[in-house]
């Protein structure tokens, strides 16, 4: 919606006005009348959209945040609803969101003109958290507008009425359709899309999304390539600044608590803020941190996805009131989160991606003419650099993103089931529907049987189990299942988001949230941890449930979460490399920021554009070997791994190594000899595959697959099995499996996840192939300036656990210093 002026469109012209035009297209009058009386008026894409979707076709609407996308998306349904006679049969219109609290937020704000105008439009939403008795309700009455997610409408669609219940669907949105695409998530939802056609021809897809940076393929992944493609106006460049700090900045750690200070006065003076972080051990820590120093009492709240739901709802209900003033969260509040009032975004730590900087900084001044205001908050050196090419990327436009790949057989497999627990299943029809789903496009015929195999039975050698005889072959040839209660363990465990075993948390008589089952194996009672703002005291678990009370303590625990730090992606991390080469733009960086990288050309260089420069140094009676290839977290895993056997190889005899986004760093008691050798990409043949099979990390896949697949449950009717009973279950399958049937569909799965997001082959392997003949070695008589954050990791490592860990590291630190240039002479 246009605030007092209209916007030019990138598709069509607006005519004499936009109430004008929209009249023209057949939006109601009363409509129209309410946005303007806001103050608004119709942007010319939203019209664009319209006219697309008036037309019958699907459409994609890019647009940045602040540009009326969600109007934009409801307006064919509201147009729809007001011109129809009588009530529904069915569900109207579907809005799917990757976040719960998007749902409840979109269901907030799209009520706001239903509810002023008196529409006779109802509107819910349905996600996990809603109560047992409105879901049954929903279905005998569904609302016109229903806001749900993935997993609830896969959970729908399994229903013996979902032909049924669907059938009459006039319109199915997706928001943030960028954050679904390239994920198991995505998959199950695109299985979900076909099926729905299937069932509804009529309906019509809509996409929304404001940082697509291939739209084409976005639209061909939503709905073919005959959908239309909207594009909105860029907004107004955003306005974010790099913290300089008057303190110190850190040359390692993930934490800021030197930029403490600074960003409690930036909350001061604004008027609403949201401090976002990449961890939700960062939002632990940080929320606790900017208490402890709230002379202002301002009202801050915290917000992550292990809170218990109601204490989430309540934080967002504030924010949309104005109750409170700052907000501390991680990702759960990313994505569309339309506060208007905020005025500041910070970010802690570096965003990881120019897009999810964007879509960050975009629920700040939500309006398409007003610039966002962000305060990027680095938590050490390298990260500095980072948010620097963040910015630069930014001021050009660029987008990035982890691009869509093939679908999973686990997740297909899932599907087949749900579907299954619907109505029969025909094979041939069932395979022209997967091969709808983009995804699934080139789904050989084969692959598919081998799934619908292991759906049926669990494949030749799970077979012999009759736990997994779920489908059986009627006389009309569709396969049905044998028994009801395989549709209530599926409807149990249905989803692809497969976390690390939880256990609920509970003070007294209220439920605080989840923590991982891991952390707490940990603790011993009156141990102290930092959770849901508070610090708690641990006293004990009581029938899977840890019982907590309050406490103080100087020095609490910090639950540490799985999966909760992402890579750096592709595109930034060639810009990071792509700033190293200029020091003409290093102005912007903080002064020791820019003398750490001057020592560093002095002493050893800079990373080129396109080679691997590694580094060889002793200190401290041990031998060094860094490289720096910024090919993100998950890639520099694989790689330190396959280069230690090497290292073996070659009689260096390692002791350990650790990487981070930027750089990895080895330890060992001899130099090696040959680093050409070590970094050479035959080591992606038989060797990785070695590994794989010698490590954990093809076993975690497989548990997560054969979870997503339905091959171990995690929930059954009154238990939810431990992580130890998910762990021996999975390892039994796959130790079968392996031995028996190695190239079966669930062990493929294993093979796809890991190469991918675990492992990032792909990553790698382009890496090694254009450094080949292009390895720099510098070998130093002493540490490097950019070899220092490493060798910090690798002693933080090694005295966490210890009382005296602080002052160890400190004195090691300042040593450092010394040592690489960057303090006094060495002691």
């Amino acid at each position: 919606m246009a605030k007092h002026r209209h916007s030019e469109s990138t598709v069509t012209a607006v005519p004499t006005g936009a109430g004008d035009r929209a009249s023209a297209l057949g939006v109601p009058q009363v409509l129209t009348s309410w946005l303007q009386a806001q103050g608004w008026d119709w942007f010319a894409h939203q019209l664009d959209a319209f006219e697309a979707a008036a037309s019958g076709r699907h459409v994609l609407l890019c647009a940045p945040t602040g540009a009326g996308k969600t109007l934009s998306g409801f307006l064919p349904s509201l147009v729809d609803l007001l011109g129809t006679q009588g009530e529904p049969q069915g569900p109207h219109t579907l809005y799917i969101s990757p976040l719960k609290a998007l749902a409840v937020d979109v269901h907030r704000n799209i009520g706001r003109p239903i509810a002023e105008l008196k529409l006779p439009i109802t509107h819910e939403t349905r996600t996990g958290d809603t109560p047992h008795g409105k879901r049954q309700r929903q279905r005998r009455r569904p609302p016109h507008l229903l806001m749900t997610t993935p997993e609830s409408l896969s959970l729908m669609l399994s229903y013996e009425d979902a032909a049924a219940h669907f059938r009459p669907l006039r319109f199915l949105i997706v928001d943030e359709l960028h954050a679904l695409m390239a994920s198991r998530r995505g998959d199950l939802l695109s299985l979900a899309l076909s099926r729905l056609r299937s069932i509804a021809p009529q309906v019509q897809l809509i996409g929304l999304s404001a940082t697509i940076p291939d739209p084409e393929l976005a639209r061909d992944w939503l709905c073919g390539p005959r959908g239309a493609i909207v594009r909105a106006p860029t907004r107004t460049p955003p306005d974010i600044r790099l913290l300089h700090s008057t303190r110190r900045i850190p040359l390692a750690g993930h934490m800021a608590l030197y930029a403490m200070p600074e960003i409690y006065q930036a909350l001061a003076g604004s008027r609403m803020s949201i401090v976002f972080v990449n961890t939700r051990a960062q939002a632990e820590l940080i929320f606790q941190a900017l208490w402890t120093i709230n002379e202002n009492n301002l009202r801050i709240g915290l917000h992550h996805g292990s809170l218990e739901p109601t204490l989430r709802r309540k934080v967002e209900d504030q924010m949309a009131s104005g109750a409170l003033d700052c907000v501390v969260a991680t990702s759960s509040l990313d994505l569309g989160i339309d506060w208007a009032e905020v005025e500041l975004v910070v970010q802690v730590g570096a965003p990881k991606g120019v897009s999810r900087l964007l879509q960050r900084i975009g629920r700040s001044n939500h309006r398409l003419d007003e610039p966002s205001k962000a305060l990027l908050v680095p938590t050490n050196r390298f990260e500095c650099i980072e948010c620097q090419a963040a910015l630069q990327a930014v001021a050009h436009g660029e987008l990035d993103g982890t691009p869509a790949g093939s679908g999973g057989l686990d997740v297909l497999a899932q599907h087949l089931i749900g579907s299954a627990c619907s109505s029969p299943l025909y094979p041939d029809a069932m395979y022209d529907e997967v091969r709808q789903a983009w995804p699934y496009r080139d789904l050989s015929r084969q692959d598919f049987d081998r799934t619908l195999g292991f759906a049926v039975d669990g494949g030749y050698v799970l077979k012999n189990y009759e736990r997994y005889k779920r489908l059986e072959r009627g006389e009309d040839g569709a396969w049905h299942l044998t028994d009801p209660s395989f549709a209530r363990q599926y409807r149990m465990n249905v989803g692809t988001i497969v976390e690390a075993p939880m256990l609920r948390v509970k003070r007294r008589r209220q439920l605080l949230g989840m923590i991982e089952e891991y952390f707490i194996e940990s603790l011993s009672p009156g141990d102290t941890f930092l959770f849901a703002g508070q610090v708690v005291r641990f006293d004990g678990v009581r029938d899977g449930v840890v019982m907590v009370s309050s406490a103080k303590a100087d020095s609490p625990r910090i639950p540490s979460y799985d999966g909760g730090k992402l890579p750096m992606t592709t595109h930034l991390s060639q810009r990071v490399r792509d700033l190293l080469q200029h020091p003409d733009r290093w102005t912007e960086l903080p002064p020791e920021v820019v003398e750490w990288l001057q020592q560093q050309t002095l002493r050893s260089r800079l990373p080129g554009p396109n080679d691997l420069l590694v580094e060889t140094f002793r200190y401290r009676r041990k031998a060094y070997t860094v490289a720096y290839p910024f090919a993100g977290r998950n890639a520099h895993q694989t790689l330190g791994f396959l280069i230690l056997r090497r290292m073996k190889q070659q009689g260096c005899r390692p002791l350990g190594f650790v990487a981070s986004d930027y750089a990895l760093a080895f330890w060992s008691l001899q130099v090696p000899q040959d680093i050409d050798e070590l970094f050479s990409i035959d080591m992606l043949g038989e060797e990785l595959q070695d590994w794989l099979h010698d490590t954990p990390r093809l076993k975690r896949a497989f548990r997560e697959a054969a979870v997503v697949a339905g091959a171990v449950e995690r929930r059954h009717p009154g238990h939810q099995k431990t992580g130890r009973q998910l762990s021996i279950s999975s390892d039994l399958i796959y130790d079968v499996l392996m031995r028996y049937e190695p190239d079966h569909v669930l062990i493929r799965a294993a093979y796809q996840a890991a190469m991918g997001g675990l492992m990032d082959i792909e990553r790698l392997s382009d890496l090694l192939r254009q450094t080949q003949g292009k390895v720099v070695v510098r070998h130093l008589d002493k540490v490097s300036p950019l070899a220092v954050p490493l060798i910090l990791d690798i002693a933080r490592e090694s005295v966490s656990r210890q009382d005296a860990g602080d002052y160890v590291l400190e004195e090691l630190e300042q040593n450092l210093l010394r040592e690489s240039g960057l303090g006094g002479p060495p002691a």
